[in-house]
């Protein structure tokens, strides 16, 4: 099969590579039809991670079901799938809890694993022609009829519109609340979606990018461009000197400032400055154990300078860590089936597999309008 691997720091490549196949009788095996670029992909395609050269990369999946194993009971060939980008066993504790993301099972001696993902098991991406999926009568959710005609949609729910969705719900966002989202990314941006559908009375994207901030302004939000800095004291004013009731970061570690230059305590800090008294944050975006390629010290060591003690004076709270994706992607598949929400609007570019390899690159460049990609392993 047709597979993208990663050779490494900007290099991958598209490659013929053994088929995917049924390795124990609880997988299902899936023929890709649309497998998108994350953000987080190109941690790993920058090269600071420990991504082993040789791996197939691709965590966003979506497609159709070719084979099943002699266990499986519910999922049935020909089912249209989109699979969560965390596995998990369905039975361990955390699972139990619906803690997918931290699964005690998949990836023994931590907890959680994912496809195509740098310290988080062995399994292969899906930016591939085929996918095997562990567990899969656990993993798969079989979308609606109308999937195929609205699979751009569909396939967010195995990463993006789950973690922004996730992002609001670790800041606890309720009705009539104002909140300041950092990062206008795609992950920020479908928690700005989602802070809409909880009925958030006020949404604030903080960006750099003014063409991701026009498409959070298309969502109802009020951008906020922090080219030069001014970011903090537009949210205060904003917020009649108080902050926002709730705040979510969805940048990571790799944020930068006005200038171009990493600070990786930039948008933790400013959500302490920029959340009010009591507020609560939840933080979404990616932050490393270690970062050997950082320029930052303490960012080697996957620590940050945090103002704790305003963090404390001010009486806030944070919950922290990826989307347990199957606690949401069932309620929310249901929102995008009867059109309350249309995730494929964020979609800038829509190409084969083959383009892959100069998708990344752009990406990666975050040239102006390449917001999200979405890979067609089929054309």
């Amino acid at each position: 099969m047709k597979a993208l691997v990663y050779n490494g720091p900007r290099d991958v490549s598209v490659n013929e590579v053994p088929d995917a196949t049924i390795e124990r009788a609880t997988d299902v095996l899936v023929k890709i039809t649309s497998t998108n670029i994350c953000g987080s992909d190109l941690h790993m395609y920058e090269g600071r991670t420990g991504m082993a050269p040789g791996r197939i990369l691709g965590h966003e999946n979506l497609g159709v079901v070719i084979a099943v194993g002699a266990a499986v009971d519910r999922i049935k060939v020909g089912d249209r799938v989109c699979l969560p980008f965390n596995i998990g066993c369905g039975f361990c504790a955390n699972c139990e809890k619906g803690l997918t993301g931290f699964c005690l099972t998949v990836n023994p001696g931590t907890a959680g694993g994912a496809y195509g993902f740098a310290g988080m098991g062995p399994y292969s991406g899906g930016q591939a022609e085929f996918l095997r999926v562990p567990y899969g009568d656990f993993n798969c959710l079989v979308l609606p009829r109308d999937a195929e005609e609205k699979e751009n949609d569909y396939v967010m729910l195995s990463d993006i519109l789950p973690t922004g969705y996730h992002a609001t719900e670790l800041a606890g966002v309720q009705p009539g609340e104002s909140v300041v989202i950092y990062g206008a990314g795609p992950v920020g941006l479908m928690a700005a979606c989602a802070a809409a559908v909880k009925g958030a009375s006020q949404v604030m994207v903080v960006d750099t990018h003014k063409d991701r901030l026009q498409l959070a302004e298309r969502l109802g939000a009020i951008a906020i461009d922090d080219t030069e800095g001014g970011g903090v004291d537009m949210i205060m004013e904003l917020t009649g000197g108080k902050g926002a009731d709730r705040g979510c970061e969805c940048v990571g570690y790799q944020c930068c400032n006005m200038h171009r230059e990493e600070v990786p305590n930039l948008t933790m800090n400013n959500l302490v400055q920029t959340v009010k008294a009591t507020g609560r944050i939840g933080v979404v975006g990616v932050f490393l154990p270690e970062d050997p390629g950082a320029a930052d010290t303490l960012a080697k060591q996957g620590r940050i300078a945090f103002d704790f003690g305003q963090f404390w004076l001010k009486g806030q709270s944070m919950g922290t860590g990826q989307a347990n994706v199957k606690a949401y992607n069932r309620q929310l598949s249901r929102l995008i089936e009867h059109d309350k929400v249309k995730p494929s609007w964020i979609v800038s570019h829509e190409l084969p597999l083959g383009d892959a390899p100069g998708a990344y690159a752009n990406f990666d460049q975050r040239k102006s309008g390449w917001t999200k990609v979405v890979l067609k392993p089929g054309r």
